[in-house]
């Protein structure tokens, strides 16, 4: 947050100019519901505009969600929020504006200075709290509090994207009784599909102070499943934290909801801490208030100048808020997103887990700390899955290229359509790639880090395959993935510009020819993408690969 530059970028050829009479300055980023860009009021106001993601848009069901919610934020008014001050539910696509925050997230600030002190941790421990009682009040549960939603203003934090995260998460509207929230931050009652209450924001508030507090999220890192399983079946080790904060993260992180204090209760207890001297260490008083804040969230920057200049006519077509877009719908991404959700049955058995993520735990794996084996069914979570070509003699069915067989979802356990057999092909299927493994067309097949032909990588816009040797031509209109097609469309494919994937259009059933700096060819096929939440993304792939083939 040292420079203007890393806040406020331009806006880019594919971004609108206005958004409903608000004129647009920069880009401040995007998520898994849409992009955020800046703009002001009538009267020169800095506001956050979010424009909601086509996808999202085009679901009736999110629509009514939405609409309830925003009329739902529209009453929230507190000292530690953003405010809601317009949206139109029913625009296309939708957008809400809130009131523009000059400040890191919480997730910015530790990234760029490590932990923070104690009385930093409390005085953002009180003012989320005083947040979520004024978004309780309006008779919303925030259900996804986290650190990148807790802004650092000068003054102290804010609280955001309350009353929107049930309508946003793909997760709520693809699957029913699905759970909305982040894993790393869920709640216990969240994971298990149980009430969700404003107690569930108090878990997720202690889990933020002790992001906070130790630089990391307090259960550890890992995919989603072993994250969820520590939190719903672990005690937290709050012995890692500092003396001051154990008592009151540890009643806040109670796995019994109403043992749990209320968040007016959390500012009681914190303003204490603050104030006695004896209940905390000699120097927890030390640069707490404002002077902190100052510190932590580093210079401000320069908020851009409203756009003056009219939108020509001619750029109408770059204004939203008209034309529907056109968007073909198919049944087979909501068969895919309810998949992506499905939790391997050998390695979690959480009664009602609705959360559903697929797990893998091989020596490909994101984490070195993931439990062996977990309680279920069977003993262990490496079971394999193998699939032969007719032509070929080579066995695909090592641990580390594929995970166990998914609780519930025949597409784990089964071949995928475009798995059939290929002449002269070796058939692996299902393939794991998430961003912090990667994927050769050789063995070893899933490398436990990045070095493999084929990464994923998602940013704020986007997530793409990205290699530095390999190239990817996409299959369009029904044409089968075969050896001598790939052959064809590849011939022609060289330079940077076929080395990188978007995978925005991309659905189920989506194939693409790729060529190694080898010359082996390999079909991909998309059997599952999961990239709405982009700290869980992953793709579940079948790959049939001729070596040398080029």
């Amino acid at each position: 947050m040292s420079s203007t530059t890393e806040v406020f970028r331009p806006l880019q050829a594919d971004d609108p100019h206005a958004v409903a009479g608000y004129r647009l300055a920069a880009r401040l980023g995007a998520g898994g519901m849409g992009r955020v860009y800046l703009s002001h009021t009538q009267g020169g106001r800095p506001v956050a505009i979010k424009v909601v993601r086509a996808e999202l848009a085009d679901d009736p069901a999110f629509r009514r969600r939405f609409r309830r919610e925003v009329e739902a934020a529209r009453r929230v008014r507190g000292a530690y929020t953003a405010e809601l001050v317009d949206a139109d539910t029913d625009g296309v696509p939708p957008w809400l504006a809130t009131l523009y925050v000059p400040g890191p997230s919480l997730t910015e600030a530790v990234a760029r200075r490590g932990p923070l002190p104690v009385p930093a941790v409390l005085w953002l421990m009180a003012g989320v709290a005083e947040a979520l009682q004024a978004i309780h009040a309006a008779g919303i549960v925030h259900r996804d509090l986290k650190p990148s939603n807790v802004l650092l203003a000068a003054d102290g934090p804010r609280v955001i994207d309350f009353g929107v995260s049930i309508a946003a998460d793909l997760s709520s509207h693809t699957a029913t009784g699905a759970t909305v929230g982040t894993p790393h931050f869920m709640a216990p009652e969240q994971a298990t599909a149980g009430d969700i209450t404003p107690a569930t924001d108090v878990f997720a508030l202690a889990q933020t102070a002790a992001f906070a507090a130790l630089g990391e999220p307090l259960y550890g890192d890992g995919i989603a499943p072993v994250v969820l399983y520590r939190i719903v079946h672990e005690e937290p080790d709050v012995s890692r934290l500092p003396d001051p904060l154990r008592p009151l993260i540890a009643r806040c992180l109670a796995p019994d909801p109403a043992a749990r204090p209320t968040p007016a209760e959390v500012v009681e207890r914190c303003r204490q801490l603050l104030d006695t001297d004896t209940d905390t260490d000699a120097d927890t008083d030390a640069g707490a208030g404002p002077a902190v804040w100052r510190e932590i969230a580093g210079p401000e920057a320069t908020v851009p100048d409203p756009v003056r200049t009219p939108v020509a006519p001619s750029t109408a077509a770059a204004t939203l808020s008209l034309k529907p877009a056109s968007r073909r719908r198919t049944p087979g991404r909501r068969t895919a997103l309810i998949t992506a959700a499905a939790v391997t049955a050998g390695a979690l058995v959480l009664t009602g887990l609705t959360w559903l993520v697929v797990d893998r735990f091989g020596p490909g794996g994101p984490t070195a700390n993931a439990p062996a084996s977990l309680p279920g069914p069977t003993k262990s979570v490496r079971s394999t899955t193998s699939v032969r070509s007719t032509a070929s003699v080579r066995s695909t069915a090592a641990p580390s290229s594929t995970p166990p067989a998914a609780a519930g979802s025949p597409r784990a356990s089964q071949p995928a359509p475009h798995a059939s057999p290929a002449p002269g092909a070796v058939v692996r299927s299902p393939v794991w790639l998430y961003e912090k493994n990667s994927l050769s067309l050789r063995e070893p097949m899933l490398p436990k880090d990045r070095t493999g032909d084929i990464r994923l990588n998602c940013q704020d816009d986007d997530c793409s395959l990205e290699s530095d040797t390999s190239v990817f031509v996409q299959l369009f209109n029904g044409k089968a993935g075969s050896l001598e097609t790939c052959r064809h469309l590849l011939s022609g494919a060289t330079g940077p510009a076929y080395r990188t994937w978007s995978l925005a259009a991309a659905d189920d059933g989506t194939e693409l020819c790729v060529r190694n700096a080898s010359g082996d060819i390999a079909v991909l096929a998309i059997q599952v993408k999961q990239t709405a939440l982009r700290e869980a993304a992953f793709l579940q792939l079948s790959m049939n690969v001729w070596e040398a083939a080029a």
